[in-house]
């Protein structure tokens, strides 16, 4: 399935001249795979891109929490990047239909909507994966990015397919935002005035 997986590791002990007080790692998988649709007709059944996501999720969700230990996730997010000779709906397809199924099976939850960022590019090129909270969206110390890339990875007729986990919480996490019931309120009365 693979040509190859990435496991990039980031814990991070210092942030803005301070020490990190509570545990902040950030782990991404990337898995190189080939694109069976890369150079030809335009496609609307991405069926087999689907199911794919889904079986490359299961490996990479496993070998990105098994990096995370001793921490367990708080946040995640996926990523996708397509080789020039593929279609950004391809990687849109294994990024947003299915592949949460198995990061949440792996992360043993999640509701939360999990944050996906694709784009189309060559070898080596880095994407930003934005993570969001595993059991709350408003998780506001969940919410944080890394940017990665794999230096030999998409080639034209590839996908690189990143599942990645935050354990613990962003670096020095310290912002108090808005929750869910005063967002809410705020929307109300902007409908309202419209």
């Amino acid at each position: 399935m693979f040509r190859q997986v990435t496991v990039v590791c980031q814990d991070i002990y210092s942030e803005g001249g301070r020490d990190v007080v509570t545990p902040s790692k950030r782990v991404a998988a990337c898995g190189v795979l080939r694109n069976p649709h890369a150079g030809k007709a335009s496609i609307d059944d991405f069926t087999g891109l689907v199911d794919l996501s889904v079986e490359a999720g299961k490996v990479l969700t496993a070998r990105a929490l098994e990096a995370l230990v001793p921490l367990k996730p708080r946040g995640y997010g996926k990523a996708v990047i397509v080789g020039t000779a593929g279609d950004l709906e391809h990687g849109a397809s294994m990024i947003h239909v299915r592949i949460g199924l198995a990061m949440r099976q792996g992360a043993g939850g999640g509701p939360a909507l999990i944050p996906g960022n694709g784009k189309v590019g060559g070898p080596g090129t880095q994407i930003d994966v934005l993570f969001g909270g595993l059991e709350d969206a408003w998780d506001y110390d969940a919410m944080d990015t890394m940017t990665v890339s794999v230096p030999d990875a998409p080639r034209p007729d590839e996908i690189l397919l990143i599942v990645a986990f935050l354990g613990g919480t962003r670096p020095n996490a310290r912002i108090k935002g808005a929750s869910p019931a005063q967002v809410a309120e705020v929307v109300r009365e902007m409908r309202r005035s419209r």
